[in-house]
């Protein structure tokens, strides 16, 4: 899971190293999550990264009813996740990551909630890892990991500080 995580803060370093302009801007979260997923692609030969991936194979993704995360995309907050690493043809979802701007005050808990869910093991399409980013214009404010549908409190204090090491993240 680290190796996974440190081609994560490649990307993001990488990102930040050309991308400077989207936060100068003011840019949308939906380009900069885009632009994020351009730096992700470089790091996971062999995967597929896309942005807001509906689909597992021929299936939809959707969450079982009762959920707190809704599959409904009219108000723009749906359980596709912002960037996913996987493979398209077959169920192997690796990677998902749930990017924030700084400057959205809302709350984090739908984010977390999709996290949750979309790693969650008892769902079919479940990812291994989920990773949730808030950016400023020069790093990383919070970051949390998810595995098996829950906060990995120790992963999470491990990437952070990875993070830190790296000049991208702020001490917690």
């Amino acid at each position: 899971m680290q190796t996974e995580l440190n081609k994560v803060i490649a990307a993001l370093r990488d990102f930040y190293a050309q991308e400077g302009f989207l936060f100068e801007k003011d840019i949308g979260e939906r380009a900069i999550t885009h632009r994020f997923a351009v730096y992700l692609e470089r790091q996971f030969s062999g995967w597929s990264v896309d942005c807001n991936y509906d689909r597992l194979g021929e299936r939809t993704l959707h969450l079982p009813h009762g959920t707190i995360i809704s599959t409904d995309d009219h108000l723009g907050k749906s359980i596709y996740p912002d960037v996913v690493v996987h493979q398209r043809e077959i169920p192997n979802n690796l990677l998902t990551v749930e990017i924030r701007k700084a400057s959205n005050h809302t709350s984090l808990e739908h984010d977390q909630h999709k996290l949750m869910a979309l790693t969650d093991p008892h769902v079919w399409f479940a990812y291994w890892i989920g990773v949730l980013l808030v950016l400023d214009r020069h790093n990383v404010t919070i970051s949390e990991v998810y595995v098996s549908g829950v906060l990995d409190q120790p992963m999470s204090l491990w990437f952070a500080e990875r993070l830190k090491e790296s000049g991208l993240g702020v001490a917690h």
